[in-house]
């Protein structure tokens, strides 16, 4: 569902991204890790045509980008921090997002993508600007099933949420990706990154210098093989 072959991207005399090669199938969730600067948010840019790439090729649920409205078509973005119109309701900010997309949402279908996404009945109707990062999440989320997107990239989903609101968040994940959506999940939180994710991949000064099977690790094992790779660069 989303190929990255050989990419290259330079600032001046810097490669942030050297050669990527990363695969994520249907139904898959991938942790792209690694320290900052590694060359994730460059990646992520890359993978959604707001970066132009000086090589390499990247595919997304089978169309070639560039076009950017392959990525437009078939992928969803959640970043860190959900942007949202404050004085909207939760409802409303989905209604104008989903009428962007050409659609004429009824409340009943918006209401029952709320309630998938777990966003409590009682916010529903209030004005975005009351709330939390974790409920703003959601309505990001809601915006990404409202389109029907294959592929879901999320830049540090999990960053400053509570353990409550952080697990109520990856089951959500969770359960789109069994649904067949293919996840990339650009992260620094391991143990989040063990739990959810199927694969995970280290980026380091923008090389891809391993994988691992997370059905085969356990949180520890992850944070050891993190460390010691990480450590092994230097």
């Amino acid at each position: 569902m989303i190929r990255i072959e050989q990419l290259v991207k330079r600032y001046g005399d810097r490669t942030a991204v050297d050669h990527l090669n990363l695969h994520v199938a249907a139904g898959e969730v991938y942790a792209l890790l690694g320290p900052n600067g590694a060359g994730k948010s460059t990646t992520i840019g890359c993978l959604l045509g707001f970066v132009p790439p000086d090589g390499g090729t990247i595919t997304l649920a089978g169309s070639p980008l560039p076009p950017a409205a392959a990525a437009v078509k078939h992928a969803a973005y959640i970043a860190e921090n959900v942007a949202l119109y404050d004085r909207l309701t939760g409802v409303e900010n989905v209604e104008f997002f989903m009428r962007l997309l050409g659609q004429k949402p009824s409340r009943e279908r918006i209401e029952t993508l709320l309630e998938r996404a777990g966003l409590p009945a009682h916010a529903w109707h209030r004005l975005a600007q009351g709330y939390s990062k974790g409920m703003r999440q959601k309505v990001g989320i809601v915006m990404a099933l409202a389109k029907g997107a294959q592929v879901l990239v999320l830049d540090e989903p999990t960053s400053g949420l509570d353990p409550e609101a952080s697990v109520s968040f990856g089951t959500l994940i969770r359960s789109l990706a069994d649904d067949g959506a293919a996840v990339l999940m650009a992260t620094h939180d391991l143990f989040r990154a063990q739990e959810l994710a199927d694969r995970c991949g280290m980026l380091v000064g923008g090389h891809l210098i391993s994988e691992w099977n997370l059905g085969e690790l356990n949180a520890g094992e992850l944070e050891r093989n993190y460390l010691d790779t990480l450590a092994s660069r230097v």
